[in-house]
């Protein structure tokens, strides 16, 4: 089987690196990261995904599978480094892409396949990275094969993701595109779809930005019932009767790798054609601090109030804070001076992981649910009375929550829980 060297060793590369080598393939997974490095070649996974973590301890995976600070010659590198947003730009950074490209270069043979997983705006294959691979004197097409295969990972469920999603092979030529295609078939079981690089690039990004866009749409309904003093939650209840109606819930922002970042790449190479995009990305970009502004006032009438946040990462039962709203929000707060206890059981990397509901809320005058793990939930239903018993102010706020009524905000005497809409 070829050779593989994949650039990128984190929540799209590792796992793709671990497939490939269950699948026979020879892996080099590269990072910039020496701890992680070190973990991988000393038989540590670094992340919370129990699936995962079981197929990279198969004998085959250690195996065919090495770490390194540096790239070596390959017969397929793969490209799986973050392409983060510039979001005072507005603007893709290719700043990692770039570097990854670098790194590989002196590593190059004719006949080499270059895949890129990242998210990219469309045209960056031929526009960006076929000129960093020509100015080195290869040939895209003819010395160098080049596409663009858009990774399709969830996190909290990768080992399911990367195995039955279809995948879109994009490649500058046809023959890229069916060398990719093999390498994908040695494990994907989901649809290998071919098709040409900038409609691949272009795909990824409408996968995302439907959804940015439609998660928009339930949050303005939501800003629009709070105006009303309707409950938002029973309202799209009942207008998702229709048939052909499917309203998303609303929530406290938009978080991950992927729906807060994606839709501006959209926007950067056709502005003049993405104006729902933009107007959808500045609504799910004002929900932090709406929701911030929420809990400043269920603490109005305390003085000092103490407050404990529950959760961190960017959705429940992953322990994935990027671009997560709820960071945004307790940064809103504590840059207003707020006393800030923060807890959350799946980010056992930060500082904030530590105790439980129950230590958390002890002496707090509000305890704000942000994220609603499962565990959380659980703690919730089971140990209320205890969690209020041990509270200086018994008053829990849940957002969106559908198991309670959606009163405004009050503190005061035994108060359970008040849901905000």
């Amino acid at each position: 089987m070829p050779t593989v060297c994949v650039v990128g060793t984190g929540y799209v590369g590792l796992p793709l690196s671990i497939m490939l080598a269950q699948s026979g393939h020879r892996v080099l997974g590269v990072d910039v990261q020496e701890r992680v490095v070190e973990a991988i070649n000393s038989g540590e996974f670094p992340f919370e995904e129990d699936a995962m973590a079981k197929a990279f301890h198969q004998p085959a995976v250690r195996a065919n599978l090495r770490a390194s600070l540096t790239p070596e010659a390959a017969d397929i590198f793969v490209i799986a480094v973050p392409t983060p947003a510039d979001h005072r730009k507005r603007v893709a950074d290719l700043s990692y892409l770039g570097a990854a490209m670098g790194s590989i270069l002196p590593h190059l043979r004719r006949g080499a396949l270059i895949i890129v997983e990242s998210t990219i705006p469309p045209l960056t294959c031929r526009g960006v990275i076929s000129r960093i691979i020509e100015r080195h004197g290869f040939e895209v097409g003819k010395d160098i094969l080049l596409a663009h295969c858009p990774e399709r990972i969830l996190p909290g469920d990768i080992m399911h993701e990367i195995v039955h999603n279809d995948r879109i092979i994009g490649g500058v030529t046809p023959e890229a595109a069916c060398r990719a295609r093999e390498m994908y078939a040695s494990f994907v079981q989901g649809e290998l779809i071919e098709t040409d690089d900038v409609t691949a690039e272009l795909c990824k990004l409408m996968e995302n930005t439907y959804r940015d866009v439609n998660v928009a749409l339930a949050n303005e309904f939501a800003a629009v019932c709070e105006t009303l003093g309707i409950d938002v939650l029973r309202a799209i209840e009942l207008a998702n009767h229709h048939p052909r109606v499917d309203i998303l819930k609303p929530g406290i922002g938009t978080g991950g790798h992927c729906i807060p970042v994606d839709p501006w790449f959209i926007r950067q190479v056709d502005p003049d054609n993405a104006r729902l995009i933009d107007a959808a990305r500045r609504v799910n970009g004002e929900v932090p601090g709406r929701i911030a502004a929420k809990i400043r006032r269920a603490v109005a009438q305390i003085s000092g109030p103490a407050i404990a946040v529950v959760g961190v990462t960017y959705k429940p039962d992953t322990a994935d804070c990027r671009e997560s709203p709820a960071i945004e929000i307790i940064d809103l707060l504590r840059a207003d001076g707020y006393d800030l206890a923060v807890y959350d059981p799946y980010a056992v990397s930060y500082p904030w992981s530590q105790g439980g509901l129950t230590e958390i809320a002890r002496g707090a005058d509000c305890l704000v649910i942000l994220v609603e793990h499962a565990i959380v939930r659980a703690q919730l239903a089971e140990c209320e009375d205890e969690i209020l018993a041990v509270m200086r102010t018994p008053t829990i706020v849940r957002f969106y929550h559908p198991a309670v009524e959606c009163p405004a905000p009050r503190t005061g005497e035994a108060i359970a829980s008040v849901a905000v809409a």
